[in-house]
């Protein structure tokens, strides 16, 4: 016999969030080719551009002794698989209009803010764990040689704050993904955006060079949102205790301040554009 469902005031919030959030779990389970792009492909990255530009790589001023590139390179790849795998598990917003599921979820009793937090968490969960199993990879790839320069590594009593970090990151990138597939109409216009947008957004944060002191280029990178997230990550997971701060390397509270507002902006502005009427949303 079936058990009762206990109804409680924040049922009709928190369910549909879990729903949602379950059923972009279950989709990715049943894509598994999904894995290729957002993990592969830059464990790819990883290994020949740490290789190509070792002999090459300036250590900025901030670097631990002895900072090669692989291990600054590191916590850049990681943000990486954030970004891909946050931002594409978005573009199920797209799919779900022209298959007609968005619309039912719309005009159903559900809060939109729910919706918004369900698909958010649920691209945020992949995220999370696409981004863990690269930094628990580290180590094994240094073993069998193909990353020797790998110098950092995850330890155990700074795991908790490392994902408690990485989950705000991939909430953050999860609801700029929404706020860009929203609007849109095809994956292509989708794609479009991440090739002038996305990717310059991810090369300008510091994850492929540092800022230095390249005048205007360094102004865009401190600029860049994306740039306290990488700088966070990149904090947590050195060897060192204590990085110092430096204009190319803003200290952890500033990191964590950054990312939390501007996550907040994003998630913000897309519960706002989902509860606005549009005409594409009844087609």
């Amino acid at each position: 016999m079936n058990q009762p469902v206990t109804v409680t005031p924040t049922t009709p919030f928190v369910l549909p969030i879990l729903t949602l959030a379950q059923r972009e779990v279950v989709r990715f389970a049943r894509q598994r080719t999904r894995v290729i792009g957002a993990l592969i492909q830059p464990i790819l990255f990883w290994i020949l551009f740490g290789a190509g530009l070792r002999g090459s790589f300036k250590a900025p001023e901030w670097a631990t002794a002895g900072m090669t590139y692989q291990e600054y390179f590191f916590p850049g790849v990681a943000v990486m698989i954030l970004m891909f795998t946050a931002i594409f598990s978005t573009i199920s917003i797209i799919e779900d209009r022209k298959e007609g599921f968005l619309q039912g979820v719309l005009v159903s009793p559900v809060p939109r803010s729910s919706i918004v937090l369900g698909k958010l968490l649920g691209g945020t969960i992949l995220a999370v764990l696409q981004a863990v199993l690269f930094l628990l990879l580290g180590p094994l790839l240094k073993i069998v040689g193909l990353a020797p320069d790998f110098n950092t590594g995850v330890t155990l009593a700074g795991f908790i704050p490392l994902l408690l970090f990485l989950f705000l990151l991939g909430f953050s990138l999860t609801a700029l993904g929404y706020l860009i597939a929203w609007p849109m109409e095809s994956t292509q216009g989708f794609h479009a955006i991440m090739s002038v947008f996305l990717m310059p957004m991810w090369l300008l944060s510091g994850s492929f060079f540092p800022a230095g002191d390249s005048g205007w280029l360094s102004w865009i990178i401190r600029a860049n949102p994306l740039t306290y997230g990488v700088t966070g990550l990149r904090r947590l997971l050195s060897s060192s205790s204590a990085l110092p701060s430096a204009p190319g390397n803003p200290s952890m509270i500033v990191c964590l301040t950054v990312t939390a507002v501007v996550c907040i902006i994003y998630v913000s502005i897309a519960i706002w554009l989902t509860r606005q009427r549009a005409a594409r949303n009844a087609r």
